[in-house]
């Protein structure tokens, strides 16, 4: 975990920070590859400079978003934003189905919309992988 991250976790509350820890260390394990830091003030990790996965915490839980999470095609992703964007919500560290996790990973590995060039294609993304 990056010292940033550490940052914001711990500034959390003490449930909200175990999910935060648990997801930092999840991601971490299941994208070894990406790198981390804080986006837009919140965790955020990286595969060759798009934006795959990362998470903040909202009024009554943590929000694990997923860029291009529509093309998962997965349950327990709901829609977000007028993007592909999807996510999970979690208010207990208990919440947080760790396979089911490492799943999501893998796909946001596989699976990936241009964000990078977003502003460059005036708002047009084209898949990557």
């Amino acid at each position: 975990m990056t010292p940033d991250i550490h940052d914001y976790n711990a500034r959390q509350s003490q449930a909200d920070r175990a999910i935060c820890d648990l997801l930092a260390e999840a991601i971490h394990r299941g994208l070894p590859e990406a790198e981390a830091r804080i986006w837009h003030a919140h965790p955020v990790w990286f595969l060759d400079g798009n934006p795959v996965v990362g998470y903040s915490k909202l009024k009554e839980s943590v929000r694990l978003l997923f860029w291009s999470g529509q093309s998962f095609d997965e349950p327990g992703l709901r829609a977000e934003g007028t993007f592909k964007a999807a996510e999970a919500r979690y208010t207990t560290a208990g919440d947080v189905d760790a396979a089911l996790l490492q799943h999501w990973l893998g796909k946001a590995r596989d699976i990936q919309w241009d964000y990078r060039s977003l502003v460059k294609r005036k708002g047009r993304l084209e898949r990557l992988k």
